[in-house]
């Protein structure tokens, strides 16, 4: 056994045991305790929790098992990076209301928000799936954890973005930190073909993909302020968008049969879609084209991106988080902006165009202050992972179970 991998392997628990001390710590010296507030009364805030939790574990952990011999890699470090992540996003949520009302307190609301904050790591997990190691994927989650609350306490404090809105750029904030940190990873060599996919693993993560889709409206209605109609958008949305993806499927294919590719990514684009523009949608016509063209955009974007886009920059989205997450959140922040203006537009009956340039003007530096955050960030990240102390894999354990875990016989084909 190579002395890197024993080293590797000291190392790790320590890592973690360091955390869990520091949070611990923190939780005792810095919270004064569990409390109530008239948000928490509502009786369906513990039954959304555990709708997000099941979509974040158990959608997200399978939808990740993609690659052949990683699913041991993609489940259990997506439960890891999950069960930290959301106790450091506690800790950055605590501190981002402190900023704001100069008070500190734990609620079952800044751990939902916390929840989902943390699905923003497990969607840039999925551009650097196979090639970071435990030690550098909980790296990343600490630092985009921190940095997307920056980027939230900006549009919040500053831009004055409504809060349901500024949490759902978690899509955007996530695809595009993962794209940036992917790059900065030495790509396999040409020979290597362990990011393939199997029929099992597949199907793997069309279930995952199931999971998610069936929690979406409970996630996409956590914060809104009229949470049924969000539901029923979203739900409209994530049908629309699954249909579509079966027409558009078998469209694209040269031999007309469906891939398991496009549908496990487009039967999730209208729900990203919709998730940043929920809070805007009053009629359900909209929910449904916004479903549609999320889905178009989706495939559509698997084949340009990956043959285009890709290679010219020297990306491995293996998961395709960019055409999954990435353009889709593009598409419904763009969406939000157009609803706005039209809802205000008509309000005002389109006199007062000063107000409204000055709402165009938030919403699309919101949008951009979030995208360019995680590109700058993201790069920095990658640049932070590939030190030596973090111990980088080497090109040839890529995508790899048997670095990490143990097996009673060899897995090959897994």
């Amino acid at each position: 056994m190579p002395p890197r991998y024993l080293s590797f392997r000291c190392s790790l628990p320590w890592l973690i045991l360091l955390l869990q001390a520091l949070l611990l710590a923190h939780s005792l010296l810095g919270l004064p305790g569990v409390v109530s507030n008239h948000r928490q009364s509502n009786f369906s805030f513990p039954v959304k929790l555990q709708d997000v939790n099941h979509m974040v574990i158990f959608g997200f952990g399978f939808f990740l098992m993609v690659l052949r011999r990683y699913g041991f890699s993609s489940t259990a470090f997506n439960f890891l990076l999950v069960v930290l992540g959301v106790q450091f996003s506690v800790l950055a949520e605590d501190l981002l209301i402190f900023l704001k009302t100069g008070e500190k307190y734990l609620s079952l609301f800044s751990l939902m928000k916390a929840v989902m904050s943390t699905t923003a790591v497990i969607i840039s997990t999925g551009a650097v799936l196979g090639k970071a190691n435990p030690g550098q994927l909980i790296v990343m989650t600490l630092v985009e954890i921190l940095i997307f609350s920056v980027s939230r306490y900006i549009n919040l404090t500053f831009l004055e973005v409504p809060e349901n809105q500024a949490l759902m750029h978690m899509h955007l904030f996530g695809a595009y930190f993962g794209l940036a940190v992917t790059s900065r990873f030495p790509e396999p060599p040409p020979g290597l073909d362990k990011h393939r996919s199997t029929p099992k693993s597949e199907l793997f993560s069309m279930l995952g993909a199931v999971f998610v889709w069936v929690f979406w409206p409970s996630f996409s209605s956590i914060l809104a302020e009229f949470p049924r109609e969000a539901k029923l958008n979203t739900y409209l949305a994530l049908a629309v968008s699954a249909v579509a993806a079966f027409m558009l499927s078998a469209l694209t294919s040269k031999d007309g049969k469906f891939r398991m590719a496009h549908i496990r990514s487009a039967v999730l684009a209208g729900g990203v879609t919709i998730s940043c523009a929920a809070h805007r949608v009053h009629h359900p016509w909209i929910a449904m084209i916004l479903g549609l063209l999320a889905t178009g955009i989706t495939i559509l974007a698997s084949h340009c991106v990956q043959r285009c886009f890709n290679p010219a920059l020297k990306l491995q989205d293996i998961s395709g988080v960019h055409f999954t997450f990435g353009l889709p959140a593009v598409l419904g922040a763009v969406a939000a902006v157009v609803l706005k203006v039209v809802e205000e537009g008509t309000q005002t009956q389109w006199n007062d165009l000063s107000s409204l340039g000055y709402s165009i003007f938030v919403e699309v530096g919101a949008f951009c202050q979030t995208i360019s955050t995680a590109l700058i960030t993201g790069l920095i990240t990658g640049l932070i992972l590939n030190i030596k102390l973090l111990k980088t894999v080497h090109v040839s354990k890529y995508f790899d179970d048997q670095f990490y875990w143990e097996f009673p016989h060899l897995s090959v084909g897994f």
